[in-house]
């Protein structure tokens, strides 16, 4: 069964996905586009929140590292202080126009001392075909379908469900996680389920209006919960 992922922007936020059934709390604010970074101190306060207030110990925070350029040097710089904040999945976009491979490189340092790296591709754009592979070999944890664009478009707009399904075999068949989000919202469940994603992941969809930069909305959260 995919698992649910919540994006959250404060701890207050977090408290709530928590509290309503989410199985990650994503870290992220969505006022600085696709992956917009949070402060490190909003980061660890939220970390340190679920660990405390998780009373089983089964939930899962991750944070993004910003819409940045595949520069190594920065990306490694902004990896490792995210990885200071002791969150348990880092989220690196993958954005177009890049030679990947500097990045991968450079970022098997940080994966070889067991840090969660999650490669975010976005549906708008087109990777080498052998991206997938890479991204394994340099150690990373898993793979996320996203949108770069936020304008209630989802990756079902971009790829047919022959694709998709593609997808997510290839990222699945190299023992990576896998993640479909973007623009999600209820009515998208019955048609994502069934490409067995190890997470769907949801903001917009569960804030007030469907707009992402609005607050959440508790029960759109729990009517999600019930769906999954």
């Amino acid at each position: 069964m995919a698992q649910l992922l919540i994006s959250v922007s404060s701890v207050d936020e977090a408290q709530m996905a928590l509290e309503h059934g989410a199985d990650f709390i994503d870290l992220k604010d969505p006022n600085k586009g696709a992956l917009g970074a949070l402060s490190l101190e909003i980061v660890r306060e939220a970390v340190v929140f679920v660990s405390l207030h998780d009373a089983h110990g089964k939930r899962l925070t991750s944070a993004t590292i910003g819409d940045l350029p595949m520069q190594p040097a920065l990306i490694l710089e902004r990896v490792a202080a995210l990885a200071s904040t002791e969150v348990d999945i880092i989220k690196i976009g993958f954005f177009a126009g890049a030679d990947y491979q500097p990045c991968l490189d450079a970022l098997q340092v940080i994966t070889k001392a067991g840090v969660k790296l999650v490669a975010v591709l976005f549906a708008e754009f087109e990777y080498p075909a052998n991206l997938i592979h890479a991204i394994k070999a340099a150690g990373f944890y898993g793979v996320m379908l996203d949108t770069s664009h936020k304008n209630g478009a989802t990756f079902l707009d971009y790829f047919s469900e022959d694709e998709i399904r593609n997808l997510a075999e290839q990222v699945q068949t190299q023992g990576l996680i896998f993640g479909l989000a973007g623009s999600l919202n209820i009515q998208h469940i019955a048609m994502v389920k069934p490409l067995n994603p190890t997470y769907m992941g949801f903001r917009g969809g569960v804030c007030l209006d469907n707009q992402r930069k609005s607050n959440l909305d508790a029960e759109k959260i729990k009517a999600l919960r019930k769906m999954m």
